[in-house]
């Protein structure tokens, strides 16, 4: 009897192990060499808000074929969208090992995808939703690539912890030390990211006090997002570590600066560059591309630019209010460069870091694909500098939204928005937004930026 009973057990074992495909029982071989005790699974919110779970590594093989719960009642934006518990499957290509934990008894981190308990997608999984767009975007012969320029606040905190509003430094755009402090922080942030498997491509100080950026190579879509998420904790917890507070609210000091987060766009077809320059032009595909973008702007604004924050940054200090692009003015939504460097490019200057990176570049795919569909025609460049243009003839502009109730507008009639996202998403994200502009349009001008310290700075 105690013979069958070990016999049936590892008839068990059996059956996991052949349900584990090659690339994770690498991984499972790596964590068992070299000293990894905590698996921690990570995901985000339906606004980009990074969470996760932390496992004993003993528990990773059994998270790889079941998944491993957690509670949709108490995750936001998912509550709407589920009742019953949701599944995390780890994403076996995503293993880092996380620099700042202890290098005895190691910690690692993945990327999930997140499924019900009966083994169906949940729709408000961002990274399913961005690779449906790209196996879209393959089926039609492309091939994205994606860079991110990020840019975030160090602020000091008190004895205790606790973050202030005093800028790390008063250093502007590209000073060095001693004006910029922040160069030691930025050097260890690069450092650490790449020991993840992360590469930065440059770093500096930006122009607002205590303001930095770091930019990052051209990657493909799901990468690039998770490279984005993955920035933005690592300059948390190394800010943290040098005694400070990173903050990636859009406006964190009214006055100044705003933090934007570019994105870069390029794209193969059939293996060809389409943004190839040739005789200082694009092709018409990839102009194609950016007149898709430009349309459906305003219809993504509530995923690119998502709280009410985000449009105080809008409009001022170079940061884009107007639907118009330029070869090389910064002050507009676009930029086309005429540069070789990185093989062409689109910029789109509007969105911001407090957005969900899974839906916003999937969005953009779909946009550029529309474009191309449509054979929509860009418009003619802008030469004007549109910061100091009369009133009279700014007019001629088409404008992006001036706050979140004209974002919220623009995306209940979404056509656009509609058709691509799924339909309980779409209503949660209008629902929820809907929410929060009724909260803030109430308060009285004088008060708001207290509305905004305490609802954005202390988590963006």
């Amino acid at each position: 009897m105690q013979f069958e009973i070990v016999r049936l057990v590892y008839s068990e074992v059996e059956k996991e192990e052949k349900a584990l495909n090659y690339s994770q029982r690498e991984v499972l071989q790596y964590v068992e060499e070299n000293d990894v005790k905590f698996v921690k699974l990570t995901f985000c919110d339906l606004y980009g808000n990074l969470k996760n779970i932390s496992i004993l590594s003993k528990e990773l093989s059994t998270a790889f074929i079941y998944g491993f719960y957690v509670s949709a009642r108490k995750i936001t934006g998912f509550s709407e969208l589920a009742e019953d518990d949701l599944m995390l499957f780890p994403d076996e290509t995503t293993m880092t090992v996380l620099p700042w934990r202890p290098q005895q008894g190691r910690v690692v981190r993945f990327f999930c995808y997140i499924k019900y308990r009966n083994g169906n997608v949940f729709d408000g999984d961002g990274r399913y939703f961005l690779n449906k767009a790209v196996e879209v975007a393959k089926g039609k012969g492309y091939n994205f690539q994606f860079g991110t320029s990020c840019e975030f606040y160090l602020f000091k905190t008190t004895e205790e912890g606790i973050p202030t509003k005093i800028p790390h430094d008063f250093g502007g755009y590209c000073d060095v030390a001693p004006n910029d402090k922040g160069e030691n922080v930025r050097r260890e942030v690069c450092l650490t990211l790449e020991q993840m498997g992360v590469q930065p491509e440059s770093s500096r100080h930006e122009g607002g006090p205590g303001q930095n950026e770091i930019d990052f190579k051209f990657l493909a879509p799901l990468s690039a997002a998770d490279t984005f998420l993955s920035f933005k904790s690592t300059v948390k917890n190394i800010a943290s570590q040098n005694g400070l507070f990173a903050s990636f609210m859009p406006k964190p000091l009214f006055k100044n600066d705003g933090n934007g987060m570019h994105i870069h766009i390029n794209a193969t077809k059939n293996g060809l560059n389409i943004f190839k320059l040739d005789n200082n032009s694009f092709s018409e595909e990839a102009q194609q591309f950016a007149a898709g973008i430009m349309k459906r702007v305003n219809e993504m604004a509530i995923f690119t630019n998502s709280t009410a924050n985000s449009y105080r940054r809008l409009g001022e200090n170079s940061a884009p209010r107007y639907i118009s692009w330029a070869h090389s003015d910064y002050s507009q939504l676009m930029r086309i460069p005429l540069s070789k460097k990185r093989g062409g490019e689109i910029i789109l200057r509007s969105p911001d870091c407090a957005c969900n990176p899974y839906f916003v570049i999937g969005l953009l795919i779909y946009a550029c694909l529309e474009g191309v569909e449509n054979k929509l025609k860009i418009s003619k460049e802008v030469s004007e500098n549109l910061v100091n243009l009369n009133r009279d003839l700014i007019k001629k502009y088409d404008v992006i939204p001036k706050d979140l109730g004209e974002a919220i507008s623009y995306a209940q009639k979404s056509e656009f928005l509609k058709k691509y996202l799924p339909k309980e998403i779409y209503q949660v994200v209008i629902d929820e937004r809907q929410a929060e502009w009724e909260e803030y349009k109430d308060i009285s001008i004088d008060n708001r930026d207290v509305f905004e310290e305490r609802k954005y700075f202390y988590s963006l």
